[in-house]
């Protein structure tokens, strides 16, 4: 009897303890997570309906973005701006920067042409006080020249903003950075505005059309 005690106890002594394994996340989970985030984000961002422009900065590039990005949300139609921030949906802040370059333009073009020709013959003769001579010459010439050049100096304004929607918890729902040398009917920093608004308005309509996908019977 005390011999298979004593056996029984060897063996549980060299038996390897079982390890439990922590199972890593499978993908359908990680799938599922972010599916859920995206979801969160894209409730929070199809809400955004009143929107306060917050100051860009103190340059002349900076308030003149601002004041178009107030102009390019009113006439969207889809927004509204608010100048009273507790009672908005969402705060627009951001960095704007605007450069002025010149770039130079030359072209320059010659072409010549030119000829020449010439000759000249003569002879005497005579005999019992009796002379006679011939004299024959000619002459050609021609030219031509065309010298075409130009410089000109083009002046181009260019404009970027990095911007951010930020809702009444802090959070960041939305991000966009844009920049243009101009458009063919506006400045540079318009069009800056435009492309950040109506990338804007994009998003939102996206996000509502996930809400929808997302809460449709299957």
């Amino acid at each position: 009897m005390i011999c298979t005690l004593i056996a029984a106890a060897l063996f549980l002594f060299q038996s390897p303890m079982p390890v439990t394994a922590t199972k890593p996340q499978s993908d359908a989970a990680t799938s599922k997570v972010a599916d859920t985030q995206q979801s969160d984000k894209s409730k929070t961002l199809q809400k955004v309906r009143r929107i306060y422009v917050d100051t860009f900065g103190t340059t002349e590039a900076a308030q003149q973005l601002q004041a178009m990005l107030v102009a390019s949300l009113t006439g969207s139609k889809r927004l509204t701006v608010t100048e009273d921030k507790t009672r908005a949906d969402a705060i627009l802040k951001g960095f704007a920067s605007e450069k002025t370059s010149q770039e130079t333009h030359a072209y320059g073009s010659a072409t010549a042409v030119s000829s020449a020709g010439g000759g000249h013959s003569a002879s005497i003769s005579g005999s019992g006080g009796h002379v006679s001579g011939s004299s024959s010459g000619g002459w050609h010439a021609s030219g031509a020249a065309i010298d075409d050049s130009s410089l000109n100096t083009e002046t181009i304004d260019s404009a970027k903003a990095s911007v951010r929607l930020v809702n009444s918890d802090g959070d960041v729902i939305w991000t966009s950075t844009q920049e243009s040398k101009g458009a063919k009917y506006k400045g540079a920093s318009a069009d800056v505005a435009d492309k950040i608004v109506k990338q804007l308005i994009r998003d939102i309509e996206k996000s509502e059309k996930i809400l929808l996908s997302s809460e449709s019977p299957r």
